[in-house]
């Protein structure tokens, strides 16, 4: 029978072996997690591009728009804080970068004097600022890992509607930001105001395109087009995030997993070392029992096998 840290090393590897299994397969669910949002990114980058090249046509026509989500206030009384993080957790430093930057943003606001509103996306930075006694005016889960353009679409309408009541008076977006499976870096950008037409003009590919005339009025397309492109830039961030989402479970579930292999190593070779110890004990104690014997059968003038013999009939 084995001794008791023997046994004792046999339940860990165990259990450890079995937390193996479980982290390796949610680093393959997460690789195949990556992929699919890599594709809806993929996929979605066709509208976003030429949207944007739509408006930077428009703008460079010199078209001249007031919508409300151009309105630079003079004064910024209330920032808006809408901050992306996961439902789940298991992915490494995932939400607490993202969370840390916004808060840190928070932070400066709240030094200069401005109020804050906090628009969450996920429950992991909703649970982060509800325990810190943080105002949170705005939460939304479930659209973390698989973000849907109705859900960015819900999103944009409330942030710009609070911007255009005048409720906020600048928007900041925090997200974790896709740069490559093995890189993503926290982004802090504003979402509004948007740029005014002259930058954004000036940001046009600068290429001679065909004269268009626009119904009702170019003025009109903007406006039209202007809360759409709100609503693909916050899409665009949501899969950049699910994205990352993944990336970051993949790398903190290889990295557990490694780490269980090499735990499994350690605690075997000290299984082997308590085996060894337990058979070396029992082997000097044969030896110890047989030299005992021999003292004494030298004593009494017989031999060990007499001694055996004797005490195997008694």
């Amino acid at each position: 029978m084995p001794g008791g840290e023997e046994r004792s090393l046999r339940r860990r590897i165990s259990s450890v072996q079995s937390t193996k299994k479980i982290t390796r397969a949610m680093e393959l669910i997460a690789a195949t997690r990556v992929v699919k949002a890599l594709q809806r990114a993929h996929a979605a980058r066709p509208y976003s591009t030429k949207l944007t090249s739509v408006i930077e046509d428009v703008a460079a026509g010199g078209a001249e728009a007031s919508h409300p989500l151009l309105e630079r206030r003079s004064t910024i009384a209330r920032t808006g804080f809408v901050v992306i993080t996961s439902d789940r957790g298991l992915a490494g430093p995932y939400n607490s970068s993202v969370i840390k930057a916004a808060e840190r943003e928070l932070m400066d606001a709240q030094t200069k004097g401005q109020d804050y509103s906090l628009i969450l996306i996920g429950k992991k930075g909703q649970d982060y600022f509800r325990f810190r006694n943080y105002r949170i005016d705005e939460s939304f889960t479930g659209m973390s890992d698989t973000p849907a353009y109705e859900d960015a679409r819900r999103v944009a309408e409330i942030v710009a509607d609070r911007f255009e009541s005048g409720h906020i008076d600048q928007v900041i977006l925090a997200y974790m930001e896709f740069v490559t499976i093995g890189t993503q870096r926290v982004a802090v950008r504003r979402l509004l105001p948007l740029e005014s037409m002259e930058v954004i003009a000036a940001s046009g590919s600068g290429e001679l395109r065909a004269a268009f005339e626009f119904e009702p009025s170019p003025e009109g397309v903007l406006e039209s087009l202007l809360p759409r492109y709100v609503e693909s830039r916050l899409f665009s961030a949501l899969l950049d995030a699910a994205a990352s989402e993944h990336a970051n479970r993949q790398r903190a579930m290889k990295a557990a997993t490694d780490n269980a292999e090499e735990l499994i190593t350690k605690l075997t070779r000290a299984m082997n070392r308590a085996r060894q110890d337990a058979i070396t004990t029992e082997i000097m104690e044969i030896v110890g029992g047989a030299e005992a014997l021999q003292e004494e059968a030298e004593t009494d003038g017989g031999d060990v096998a007499d001694h055996l013999a004797a005490f195997a009939n008694q």
